[in-house]
């Protein structure tokens, strides 16, 4: 027994020991590569809560309590898509690809397969622009469509991430409203 005991405690070390070595020699990830592993975590529930709502319940904005004035399932998205592209372009000092100087801009998309699109397209720009944040440009200030005052590029991308979670959390409730279990729930 105590034999067994003293070799569990040593395999233990010994294995404790191989997991701090290989650790320890891992490559350390870039800023780039953690933004845009936050971007691809935050675009796979979100994506997956836009998909998940049925075409004909995109108009659904709640009205009971206080929600006047809210946008609807579908604006939340068009809003989530084109602030990546805005925060990306921002990123990549250049104008977005798209018109989206209004919010009349964004009704050329209206089904959900357009919308859909849109919201895809606005993640793969914004991994793109996430690609070009490194250790030497981290810090430079660039405006923002968010702020009124300087941002650094790192900053630009954490809001786009955070921007991305709020209204995440809004489309759970817009779903759940609607007897929908958002997918990254249903696990």
């Amino acid at each position: 027994m105590r034999r067994t005991r003293w070799l569990v405690v040593l395999l233990t070390l010994a294995a404790t020991a191989a997991f701090a070595q290989a650790a320890a020699t891992a490559p350390r990830p870039t800023v780039s590569e953690l933004e845009d592993r936050f971007a691809g975590l935050a675009e796979k529930k979100l994506v997956a809560a836009a998909d998940a709502m049925p075409a004909e319940k995109y108009s659904f904005a709640p009205t009971a309590g206080e929600f006047r004035g809210v946008r609807s399932f579908g604006e939340m998205v068009k809003h989530v898509a084109a602030s990546n592209y805005g925060m990306a372009a921002a990123i990549l000092r250049e104008k977005p690809p798209i018109k989206l100087e209004t919010d009349a801009d964004l009704d050329a998309f209206q089904t959900k397969a357009e919308i859909m699109g849109f919201l895809r397209g606005s993640f793969v720009y914004l991994h793109n622009a996430f690609r070009t944040v490194n250790e030497s440009n981290v810090t430079e200030l660039i405006q923002s469509p968010d702020s009124e005052k300087p941002l650094s590029r790192l900053e630009v991308a954490d809001r786009a991430i955070w921007h991305c979670n709020d209204h995440y959390g809004q489309m759970v409730e817009y779903l759940r409203m609607n007897g929908i279990v958002p997918p990254a729930s249903r696990s």
